[in-house]
């Protein structure tokens, strides 16, 4: 098997961007740009470490839960999690982001690439609270360019359309897949009862 290598070569097998392709990358956050943060309830945040070593992280919270603070900045509050600090630590060496916001049901989405620092500012963190629970911390980025992306991928996949989705009872649970990953004692029953009860407490 041969691999591309060069950017000359890459190019022999794709047509040139069209201009509508270039020109709708923006360098702030429009109003459409605004408003599509404002009703997403998800966004996966891509961030790699300077050893070039990729992640990305899953963040959903109900919509609008990443706050646009001016045209240049958004802000993202971390809730209770694995504890992995994947995402947040290679932000440490490398601020380098990408986000892709999603809204259920709509085919396209909006790509957002910057930098980004933490911050545990407890202003700030109050501002994100739920019933009184305040995030760890908030995730400030400063956009450096934002466009909406195309549906193709979501219609080729079906993403939206329950018809296509597959019998949830098809999959092991996590419980089941845990179990046998981690080789534990515990009955894959166990161990989703305790991952629910988990949830229940630390949602927020």
């Amino acid at each position: 098997m041969e691999f591309i290598t060069t950017h000359e070569a890459l190019r022999t097998h794709y047509k040139q961007p069209g201009d509508g392709a270039v020109r709708k990358q923006l360098p702030t956050l429009d109003h459409h740009s605004k408003s599509f943060i404002a009703r997403s309830p998800f966004v996966l945040i891509g961030t790699s470490d300077d050893a070039g070593n990729a992640d990305v992280t899953p963040k959903g919270d109900k919509p609008g839960f990443v706050a646009v603070l001016d045209d240049t900045t958004l802000a993202i509050p971390d809730r209770p999690g694995n504890n992995r600090l994947d995402t947040w630590e290679n932000l440490l060496v490398n601020p380098a982001i990408g986000l892709l916001f999603l809204i259920p049901g709509m085919n396209e989405t909006l790509r957002v690439n910057g930098t980004a620092r933490i911050t545990a500012d407890e202003t700030l963190r109050t501002r994100f609270a739920i019933d009184g629970k305040l995030p760890i911390s908030v995730l400030i980025v400063t956009v450096k360019a934002a466009y909406m992306h195309c549906a193709k991928a979501f219609m080729r996949s079906d993403l939206w359309k329950p018809d296509t989705w597959p019998e949830r009872s098809s999959m092991p649970t996590l419980g089941e897949i845990l179990r046998d990953q981690l080789a534990l004692a515990d009955t894959a029953a166990s161990v989703d009862a305790n991952l629910d009860e988990a949830y229940k407490k630390t949602l927020w």
